[in-house]
Parts: structure tokens; sequence; C-alpha cells
């Protein structure tokens, strides 16, 4: 397999399941890193063993690079999360276009572009990669700006750094446009992180859902690609057994 695994934390942050435990079932299915962790959490899973292999650059996802009047922010929260990847070791910082808010998409891939050349050089000035996640606004996140394979190839195309991709979240692509494994094999040199979920629900990824998750990850495996699958499926059934199916079903 040419790819790793990782198990998106934020999906398992629920009264019933004990962090420990959740710690422990991670590590004993088989996944080496986890992701989106909460920044008190760090030093647990780093004494467990884990690593951290995705955090946000900036809060919150609708106000993003793709609006002007946000930009001093996203600026300054994107100094202390590069110094943050730096210390704890996280590769990938993922960014987000936010929303509309009455903008057409062309000026917002202008505005995201001239911002996102600054992030980028700082990006790579820190030895950090950021990742701009694709996200549907159908169901999750309506008026997203960054809701189609199109556009966010459009605009890290036209910026050209080796520390700016694609997050492909093949959950929320699905509900957008479909067509996943030929979208991963035309534009794949433009992702550089991958999340799952069922469809529709946004739950597991076992035969309850339509996506067919072992060839979509014999698919990516064929590309090359060497990081992270995060697991980002919000759990219905028994939350262990999922995670160890997820794991199994992707490790291709």
């Amino acid at each position: 397999m040419a790819f790793e695994q990782s198990v998106s934390w934020w999906c398992f942050e629920r009264d019933d399941i004990d962090e420990q435990d959740l710690i422990d079932t991670i590590k004993d299915i088989g996944y080496p890193a986890v992701e989106l962790v909460p920044e008190d959490k760090f030093q647990l899973v780093a004494d467990n063993g884990l690593k951290i292999v995705a955090h946000g650059l900036h809060r919150p996802l609708e106000q993003g690079v793709a609006q002007t009047k946000y930009w001093d922010d996203i600026k300054r929260q994107s100094d202390e999360n590069l110094k943050l990847a730096v210390e704890w070791g996280i590769p990938n910082l993922i960014v987000f276009s936010g929303n509309r808010e009455g903008l057409d998409d062309q000026s917002g891939a202008e505005n995201a572009i001239k911002q996102l050349e600054i992030l980028a050089k700082d990006a790579e000035s820190a030895g950090v990669m950021l990742v701009l996640e694709l996200l549907n606004s159908k169901v999750d996140h309506p008026d997203y700006m960054c809701d189609s394979t199109t556009w966010g190839v459009q605009v890290v195309s036209a910026i050209g750094s080796p520390n700016l991709t694609l997050l492909y979240d093949i959950y929320h692509m699905q509900v957008m446009e479909g067509d996943i494994i030929q979208t991963i094999r035309d534009n794949h040199q433009w992702f550089g992180h991958y999340h799952t979920a069922g469809v529709p629900g946004r739950n597991e990824i076992d035969e309850s859902q339509e996506l067919n998750y072992e060839p979509i990850c014999y698919a990516i495996a064929e590309t090359g690609y060497e990081g992270y699958l995060g697991q980002e499926f919000l759990p219905t059934k028994d939350w262990k057994q999922s995670l160890r199916q997820a794991y199994n079903i992707c490790d291709v």
C-alpha cells in the first residue's frame, strides 16, 4: 500500500467514547495517525505514539481566502498555526475558501490566488503543506465556494507552489459531482490529502451507502500517492467495529 490511514478525531468526540479507549483502539487496529485534534489533546496523542497529520490553518471555515475582508485574520492565524505545525511535526494545515457571500466564483478564485500565494510562501519556509479543502455546498456547507474540483484546481495550479495542494474529500465531492475514480486519475497531481465518509449521511463507509471505497482506494494507490487518507465518518454503529472495517476496506 502506497498510503497510510488516519482518523479524524472530531468524529469520535462523544460523551460515550473515552479518549484513552479511542486512542488504544486506533493503535490496535493499525492506524498510525490522527488528525483534527484539539490543541489541548496534542500531548496526549503524542504520548501515546500517534502522529498528528492535519490541523486547521484558520477558522471558521465560512470565512476564507476568497474574501479579502478576512485576509488579515487568516494571515494572523496562519502564522500561529505554522509555528504550531513545526513544533508538533504536523505535515498538513487545512485551508478553506470560505463562503461566496454574493461574490462570483471567478472573482473569488482571483482573491484566493492572491492570498494563497502569500500563505504558500510562508508554508514553504516552514516546511509545511497547505491543503485547500473541497467541501459540498449542497448539504453540509451552504454557499461554500471551493465546492468543485475544477475551482480548486484552478486556484492551486495558478500558484504552482510545491507546498499547496487540494484536500480531496471523497464524501463531499460525491455529493457535488460524483465520478470519483476518474477525477482522481485526472487530477491526482493536485491532491495532497484525502478524506472519506459514506454517502448519503456522512456515516460508515460500508455496504449501507453508495460509494465503493475499495476500488477508490486502489485508484488512489495507483497514482503513487504516499500521504494519508483520513477516515472522517460519523459512526452510527459500534464505533470500534466501524473503524476496523473502514481500515480494512481501505487497506489495499
